[in-house]
């Protein structure tokens, strides 16, 4: 119904944003990633997901369609509603949550309040499952899967195909953004990062 919402910042709370636009006023809950590139009085740009219940209509926010994709992710995990979901991003990056969910870095996510290891656990399996069946991608667009062996350079490359894939990003759009990155001299973050800032639209 709503694919982003821009307009002159009204209001700023933790977890929610009030978002002006022709003088109505869109209550955003949001992230403190997404709150932190937000200053009131100051105009901003939200991509929303309007979550509807029997009892309710709640508009979400999300500063990058990135954070949006991996807020869709998660509340596909059974048991992790838009709260926790919340709560997970707003304790990391969107590309360092994606980097821990396909690591399984349990810690990362049990950081976020009201999430436990149980609920962790269960969004990494979930994650990791749907990623499984898209595998991971090369620099020409070839897919190939694990052969259990580490080198450095191709284990980056999958990683971070990976990681993007967990963010909603097409095996093409995968492969055109990591297309050309040192892989050699960047750590796994910096080379998603690299990628992200390639596939930002304007």
């Amino acid at each position: 119904m709503f694919y982003y919402v821009s307009g002159t910042v009204a209001h700023i709370e933790p977890y929610l944003a009030v978002i002006d636009c022709g003088g109505v006023g869109y209550a955003c809950r949001t992230t403190s990633y997404s709150l932190s590139a937000l200053k009131q009085g100051e105009k901003g740009k939200l991509f929303t997901y309007l979550n509807v219940r029997e009892d309710a209509m709640e508009l979400y926010g999300f500063a990058t369609a990135e954070e949006l994709r991996l807020f869709q992710q998660l509340i596909s995990v059974s048991g992790v509603g838009p709260k926790a979901a919340l709560a997970i991003l707003s304790a990391s990056t969107p590309a360092n949550l994606a980097l821990s969910i396909i690591t399984g870095d349990e810690k990362a996510l049990t950081r976020a309040p009201g999430v436990g290891k149980k609920i962790a656990q269960r969004v990494i399996l979930e994650l990791k499952d749907k990623l499984a069946k898209g595998q991971s991608f090369g620099p020409a667009g070839e897919t190939y899967g694990g052969t259990g062996v580490t080198i450095i350079p191709e284990d980056k490359l999958s990683e971070a195909s990976a990681a993007l894939a967990v963010l909603g990003y097409s095996p093409g759009e995968v492969a055109a953004a990591l297309k050309g990155i040192d892989l050699d001299s960047q750590s796994l973050e910096q080379i998603i990062k690299q990628a992200l800032k390639r596939m930002v639209k304007p």
